[in-house]
């Protein structure tokens, strides 16, 4: 993913930038208001925001993206824990509120939910071909048969399916497939298995080959060359 960090304490901004860094994420970071109100019009997909900035309140950067139509995702993380800027935050579109301090596994927690939702458009399913996934109901469907996977199996298509056509790391998949960020039980043997389980399972219900391996790097799922 694509992320704007949105931090005025150096020491924190860092940390942020280098924990999502280290799970594939592309990370912009600024400091001030402007910069972000500039920025913005980039495209991204989540941007973590601070809301007690030097040079105002970044609320105004929740602002501009919803009356701009963006889908970008906005977790707010700020010491400002009372519960009016929380509601004005929440009011205003953010996606989620983070106060400080928290754990660097708990922000990838809250990410992992906000994709989803970005991606998925507040639908109940999100279809790609021949391909349907209902998050809710844990189903996976291929020319409207059932398709019976794990539930590892379920979350790694719809982390790939939330990031088609984009090349994603094996350090990046294992990450999302243990139970958190502080979690490195995985291996590249671990990736690899459920990724070629996952595969043969979608065959076998005869939807097409969208797993590509992008070599010494990770896999992408793409249905173009």
């Amino acid at each position: 993913m694509k992320i704007l960090i949105v931090e005025d304490e150096p020491e924190l901004a860092n940390s942020i930038k280098t924990f999502l860094e280290s799970g594939g994420h592309l990370c912009e970071q600024v400091s001030r208001l402007d910069d972000a109100l500039h920025i913005v019009d980039t495209v991204f997909d989540i941007i973590v925001l601070d809301l007690n900035l030097p040079d105002g309140n970044g609320l105004e950067v929740v602002r501009k993206v919803k009356n701009k139509g963006m889908k970008t995702g906005i977790i707010i993380v700020s010491a400002r824990d009372s519960l009016d800027n929380k509601i004005e935050g929440l009011e205003l579109g953010a996606d989620d509120y983070l106060t400080k301090p928290f754990q660097m596994a708990e922000l990838n927690a809250r990410l992992k939910s906000v994709v989803r939702r970005v991606h998925f458009k507040g639908d109940d399913h999100i279809e790609f071909n021949e391909l349907k996934v209902i998050p809710g109901e844990i189903l996976v469907t291929v020319h409207n048969k059932p398709v019976d996977l794990t539930k590892k199996e379920f979350d790694l298509l719809v982390y790939f399916i939330a990031n088609k056509n984009r090349v994603l790391t094996k350090t990046g998949i294992g990450e999302h497939m243990s139970k958190d960020f502080m979690d490195y039980g995985f291996t590249d043997d671990f990736i690899y298995t459920h990724i070629k389980n996952l595969r043969k399972k979608l065959l076998k219900a005869g939807c097409g080959d969208y797993i590509r391996n992008v070599y010494g790097v990770g896999y992408k799922f793409t249905d173009t060359e």
